[in-house]
């Protein structure tokens, strides 16, 4: 009996450890884990928002339900864990709710560490909302890129810039340009964060976006003639860049070159100026004149304009109106009808209140038809 009991002690302990340990491998498949990348200082950081992706998170379940092929609106809110904005290195923009998302940016040295960002997604249409972490490990620089330049695509807007294909073609063009392959994008700037004008919602209007990419080879011929003083006459008057040596395989993603600039970082860039220390005391000044009282001044000509004028003009516009209301015939017609309606009131008010035979006669019509009831109450 006892060796019974003790053997359905244990298969009882061996049950509840199996329950426990299925509760929290399940707990463990539930929970999301979180989404880690890393970011170097001094490079351009790119993360996409897939829709598809979160597609999948809300009802159905499954993309294609019954035969029906779900495309729901979305809205991405991110945000710093704890904090209500982003970091200060670190922007989001997201053009449509039928489109992607993106977080992008370059983090500098003083950015260093791990940044939790919390991702939020709103289904617009069943309003469900979906959450997810991102981590983003900023480290240290793992490239040097002492030449960099910057380059204007006038006919691009930054949600069509972003994505990984795009960079490669904008990449691919500035690698001929550059004459060399071992180029890397530093940063990527909407034109309206530069103070650029929201162009109009029309085909063919772009807001424009600056391009920032680094290298450790040195600039081309090409490149070096923004630098040059003809280039610099040539962009005053409105011209093009002669002798341009860069070609676009894509017509959209061709260069402005006046608003393009070099940025040599291999020369050393000489410290500023030490402050001059003097004696510490200050020069003698001469001795202090307070300045005289001001002139007298006649006000008679500003209280004529703020109160008389418009005193005059306002009886002015009284008398005028007096005179339509009055005088005109119109008025005199108002007038009339007025104290007409007056007097027919105050006659039904006498003789709703008194004896009839006490009152007044009145002289309207029915005055017959009194008299005849007065005579027959003689008889």
């Amino acid at each position: 009996m006892l060796l019974s009991i003790k053997t359905s002690n244990k298969m009882a302990d061996k049950g509840n450890w199996a329950l426990a340990i299925t509760v929290c491998i399940a707990g463990f498949l539930v929970v999301r884990a979180d989404i880690i990348t890393d970011a170097p200082v001094g490079q351009l950081f790119v993360y996409e928002l897939h829709r598809e992706v979160f597609q999948s998170e809300f009802e159905p379940f499954h993309k294609v339900f019954h035969g029906h092929v779900y495309n729901d609106p979305m809205v991405f809110k991110c945000n710093k864990e704890r904090f209500p904005d982003l970091p200060q290195w670190l922007r989001f923009t997201q053009r449509d709710l039928y489109e992607n998302g993106f977080l992008y940016g370059t983090p500098l040295p003083q950015d260093k560490g791990r940044n939790i960002i919390e991702i939020f997604v709103i289904n617009k249409r069943s309003y469900d909302t979906f959450r997810e972490r991102l981590v983003i490990n900023v480290g240290p620089a793992v490239k040097r890129m002492p030449y960099q330049a910057e380059f204007f695509i006038e006919r691009r807007e930054i949600e069509k810039v972003l994505p990984a294909a795009v960079q490669k073609e904008i990449q691919l063009d500035i690698q001929h340009l550059w004459g060399t392959e071992r180029l890397d994008f530093v940063n990527i700037t909407s034109a309206l964060d530069r103070g650029g004008r929201v162009p109009l919602p029309l085909p063919g209007y772009f807001e424009g976006v600056y391009v920032k990419l680094g290298s450790d080879r040195p600039f081309s011929k090409c490149m070096l003639r923004l630098d040059t003083p003809e280039h610099q006459r040539e962009c005053e008057a409105g011209g093009k860049l002669t002798g341009d040596c860069s070609t676009c395989t894509n017509p959209i993603n061709c260069i402005t070159w006046c608003k393009s600039v070099l940025f040599d970082l291999s020369k050393p860039v000489p410290p500023a100026p030490l402050p001059t220390v003097g004696s510490g005391v200050l020069a003698w000044g001469g001795e202090f004149s307070p300045p005289e009282s001001p002139p007298e001044r006649d006000f008679f000509p500003d209280y004529i304009v703020t109160v008389i004028v418009p005193f005059a003009l306002a009886l002015i516009l009284c008398l005028i109106l007096a005179y339509i209301m009055c005088c005109r015939r119109e008025g005199v017609l108002q007038l009339y009808h007025h104290h007409t309606i007056q007097d027919n009131a105050n006659e039904l008010r006498r003789m709703a209140g008194g004896d009839r035979l006490t009152v007044d006669p009145p002289r309207q019509c029915l005055q017959p038809l009194l008299m005849a009831e007065q005579a027959m109450a003689e008889r």
